[in-house]
């Protein structure tokens, strides 16, 4: 199995304390940001990643978000570009880089330089962002798809051919050829977040891509799981435990109760302050903004509707009380629980590949740090040792 540190890169300082009710103001002042912590965030992040390519992880994830701590990576191929430098084995998985938003040519070259700065480490994670990111940008939410399927088609052409021309809707090139190319031929893998849209979906289906099936596990993943496998049959394509990479939030301790009490906080953080910030999560309003179509989930079964309807309310309304309900089910506590419950979650979606997010509410970095080289120490081995041969979900299309 191969094991990803999934890597928000919030901002370093709780901010709490600015909302107003249950809301922080969007936008937030920037006169409440502090350079001297964004220049530590960085700082610490590298070292954190450092730490894990020393320490034999496969990979650390990172995103794209703009103008919120949620995440200060504005620019993945930055830090993408600085890891490069630091690192000597560690995939670099940017995921992902929002394709509707930037001119798809230099994102093309840009990404291109990464995997040659790297030597053919870069996995590329194509996504399309949340709302937020649209009404920063000035994007329309309705031009999402089309913007996202033509940009797509423009960097792996790019990549993959010696010169080319497109003549689309959005953007229009005429004999171009790249330099440098990818070293990795025709260019570097590409995996695609699904939240859970119909034709996001079909899209990975249709391009045989990987996917992380949904934000949680649950019914939901499992009709995502499903729903995938049978896009990827109807393009002549068998699923495999490599198409498959789920996400889980993790902390090792010496105990369940230990865990909960020394992680509840930031994960709470996260949840009640920073998840949703400037942005509407629910599918109903997507649907109306045109980001979603009104079929979006008409796969999804019925006792799982909730699920996909991302109310936010879910996230700034979480109580303790709700989180230790749903500790007791995560990979939180001792080592061997940790394993247990991870080894188990990839079995069930039958994925071979995981991102484990160990630091979600900007923990402070000594934490951060200790989590990194105790899970390495007592999870990490099991989980490598381990590999995932099938996916139960997709053999159901199969038959």
């Amino acid at each position: 199995m191969k094991v990803f540190i999934f890597d928000l890169l919030a901002y370093g300082e709780q901010l709490e304390h600015l909302k107003i009710g249950s809301e922080l103001p969007y936008p937030l002042s920037n006169r409440y940001f502090k350079a001297d912590v964004a220049v530590r965030t960085y700082a610490e992040h590298l070292e954190a990643w450092e730490e894990m390519d020393k320490l034999g992880y496969d990979g650390v994830g990172f995103n794209e978000h703009h103008c919120s701590p949620y995440g200060l990576m504005n620019s993945p191929n930055l830090m993408a570009a600085a890891a490069a430098q630091r690192t000597k084995k560690l995939k670099l998985l940017i995921y992902g880089n929002l394709l509707p938003l930037h001119e798809p040519l230099r994102l093309a070259e840009e990404l291109a330089m990464l995997d040659c700065l790297s030597n053919g480490r870069l996995i590329s994670g194509f996504a399309r962002g949340i709302p937020r990111e649209y009404q920063v940008h000035n994007v329309p939410l309705k031009d999402s798809r089309a913007r996202y399927e033509e940009a797509y088609e423009i960097v792996t052409r790019a990549w993959s051919e010696e010169i080319f021309s497109y003549s689309g809707q959005f953007w229009s090139y005429k004999d171009v050829a790249i330099w440098p190319r990818p070293v990795q031929k025709p260019g570097p893998e590409i995996w695609i977040p699904i939240v859970g849209s119909k034709e996001s979906i079909e899209f990975a289906g249709k391009k045989n891509a990987v996917i992380t099936p949904g934000l949680a596990r649950g019914g939901l993943q499992e009709d995502i799981i499903r729903y995938f496998a049978k896009c990827l049959a109807n393009n002549g394509h068998q699923i495999t435990p490599n198409h498959l990479s789920i996400a889980l939030s993790a902390y090792v301790a010496d105990s369940k109760a230990e865990a909960v009490r020394e992680f509840a906080p930031y994960h709470l953080y996260f949840n009640r302050t920073l998840f949703s910030h400037g942005n509407f999560t629910e599918t109903a309003k997507q649907r109306d903004a045109g980001y979603v179509s009104q079929a979006s989930n008409d796969y999804v079964r019925p006792e799982n509707m909730k699920a996909a309807a991302g109310l936010r309310e879910d996230y700034r309304n979480m109580t303790m009380a709700d989180f230790e309900r749903q500790a007791e089910n995560m990979p939180l506590g001792t080592a061997g629980e940790v394993t247990e419950r991870i080894i188990g979650a990839a079995e069930a979606a039958g994925a071979n590949q995981v991102q484990i997010s160990l630091n979600r509410g900007a923990l402070p970095h000594e934490m951060f740090m200790e989590q990194i080289r105790r899970f390495a120490r007592e999870v990490l081995p099991a989980l490598q040792a381990h590999e995932v041969k099938r996916v139960p979900l997709g053999e159901e299309i199969a038959a």
